[in-house]
């Protein structure tokens, strides 16, 4: 995901809001290439977690907010990129977060969202041998993930159709773990230690992230847009 972002952010020191961003997984890192980042998230636990984390010398800034106030929050600041990742989810319906998000984006800003893939519901289960629940699966929107919390998942077309509603227009979607989960959920265990395989298998990951049909059978995808 670092890597589809750097394809279409525009150059630091550019302005980036993290909604829902947690403890900085996404953010920081950017951060640390010199962009201006500031990250949103309604839980102060997780946002301690996230100064605790924040590496020396990098300046972020931190706001405790319910992401579909996002705009409030903020002061009616508008960022040249706006990131959601992982938190759609946890929503009952993506269309008031979603609405947040484009407001915040600046004109011809990105809007970044990665959150779970409605049309491979069933590989988890299946790769788990829970067929009973692969084959229910087909037909549902919802799960216990892999943090065992309930989630919900949505549609490329669906997450576009809500961008254009409030103003963004999709220009790319990626797939977003897939070799990796399928060897996982199947009982190979990767070693984290080993740097080369790791380097080699997240070019893997990559490439499958842009190529039909990998892309569609990923876990979640990433979907970004531009504030027309």
């Amino acid at each position: 995901m670092h890597r589809h972002l750097l394809e279409h952010l525009p150059p630091a020191p550019a302005t980036i809001l993290d909604v829902g961003g947690g403890a900085g997984h996404q953010s920081f890192p950017l951060a640390q290439l010199g962009y201006d980042v500031t990250v949103l998230d309604s839980s102060p636990a997780m946002l301690e977690a996230a100064r605790k984390r924040l590496p020396d010398g990098v300046q972020v800034a931190f706001v405790e907010a319910d992401g579909e106030r996002a705009a409030e929050a903020v002061g009616g600041r508008r960022f040249d990129a706006v990131l959601c990742h992982g938190v759609l989810g946890y929503l009952d319906q993506p269309d008031a977060m979603v609405e947040q998000l484009c407001r915040c984006a600046a004109p011809g800003g990105l809007v970044s969202i990665m959150t779970g893939n409605a049309n491979a519901m069933a590989v988890r289960p299946a790769m788990q041998r829970r067929w009973t629940d692969a084959l229910a699966a087909f037909d549902s929107r919802r799960e216990v993930g892999v943090l065992g919390v309930p989630g919900r998942a949505d549609t490329v077309d669906e997450l576009s159709e809500l961008l254009r509603r409030d103003g963004v227009e999709p220009v790319r979607w990626y797939g977003v773990w897939l070799f990796v989960d399928w060897l996982e959920f199947g009982g190979t265990e990767l070693d984290p230690g080993d740097a080369d395989q790791l380097a080699a298998t997240a070019e893997v990951e990559l490439e499958a992230s842009r190529r039909d049909p990998y892309r569609g059978l990923s876990r979640v995808f990433h979907l970004l847009g531009r504030k027309t």
